[in-house]
């Protein structure tokens, strides 16, 4: 078995208020451009919504970075999803664009880590492969 390695890291901070901003200016037309169903309902489930969009925007914005494309064709802002699993650990899911760039990078595994205090959102993503 070859072993993984680091294809690719990125990071990123997020203030929660830009994301509270966009969210009392746009509602649901931004909600809609940037995460899928089960991000949006997850963040509904929160005292402050905000804090967990923020910290699914930052980790979007970690992995185009990992990625070193940026957000736009090839990795668009429903290209990635942020889930969770049972555990609270989160996990990135590919789809469409983003699945089609994974699997052309090599991309076997991926780490994400979120974080957020008061006031910002954080992300870190690892990207994997042989």
């Amino acid at each position: 078995m070859n072993p993984e390695r680091i294809l690719g890291l990125g990071m990123d901070l997020v203030e929660i208020d830009r994301i509270e901003d966009s969210l009392h200016r746009f509602g649901d037309r931004f909600l809609e451009r940037i995460f899928l169903p089960d991000e949006i309902a997850y963040a509904r489930t929160q005292a402050r919504p905000a804090t967990h969009l923020a910290a699914r925007f930052a980790a979007k914005e970690a992995t185009s970075k990992a990625f070193g494309t940026g957000i736009g064709q090839s990795l668009p802002w429903l290209g990635l999803e942020i889930g969770r699993h049972s555990t609270g650990e989160p996990f990135l899911r590919f789809h469409h664009a983003g699945a089609t760039l994974a699997q052309t990078r090599g991309i076997t595994r991926s780490l994400v880590t979120l974080t957020h205090t008061r006031t910002h959102s954080a992300a870190t993503v690892i990207l994997l492969g042989p």
